[in-house]
């Protein structure tokens, strides 16, 4: 049987401690997002092939042509996120990533929305580890300025987080949540 990787370890939800003697190289992946982020965020240029080249090396994997972002753009690990077909993120967000972001077909990403992965565990003594959680956004979800994802949620098939909200829980498909924490808002028709 194959041994679990500080990569693999991670991304299940295992805690993950400083000491970890595998921690260097998750580090090192975490470097690397400093480095590119940097580049991106720099970058003096309206061409999105020159943008889309930049993030497609942040994240390990080419993305589609219809991707669309505009920076500054800021993640701690980068390798981490899966993007769609037709999917636009606004500038200053923030994916924090090691517990996997994955980003459906015709999403909509709002300036200033963090969508956070990792979190610390409660108690004092092990408060420096980190545990990561998964975020899935499905088709066609739209997700409003200045919101935020916290780890382990799903954010339902063309549902609405509204401006500001801070989501904790999953959101179900053709919903509309909002608040701190969010909470339901309405239902909305596929046919609206």
């Amino acid at each position: 049987m194959e041994t679990a990787t500080i990569f693999t370890r991670d991304k299940s939800g295992e805690t993950i401690q400083l000491n970890d003697p595998e921690y260097p190289e998750l580090f090192k992946i975490i470097q690397k997002a400093i480095r590119t982020t940097g580049k991106l965020n720099n970058l003096v240029t309206d061409d999105m092939q020159e943008i889309n080249a930049i993030f497609s090396e942040l994240i390990g994997k080419k993305v589609d042509t219809t991707f669309f972002i505009i920076p500054p753009f800021y993640s701690d690990f980068g390798e981490n996120i899966n993007i769609g077909k037709n999917v636009f993120v606004n500038h200053a967000c923030t994916f924090m990533d090691r517990g996997g972001i994955t980003i459906e077909d015709n999403v909509l990403i709002g300036p200033k929305v963090n969508l956070v992965t990792t979190n610390h565990p409660i108690n004092p003594s092990e408060r420096r580890a980190t545990i990561s959680q998964p975020i899935l956004i499905k088709r066609g979800a739209w997700i409003g300025v200045g919101a935020t994802i916290l780890p382990g949620v799903t954010i339902g098939k063309n549902s609405i987080v509204a401006a500001g909200a801070v989501v904790s829980k999953d959101v179900p498909d053709n919903t509309i949540v909002g608040g701190i924490p969010a909470k339901f808002i309405k239902s909305i028709s596929e046919n609206y």
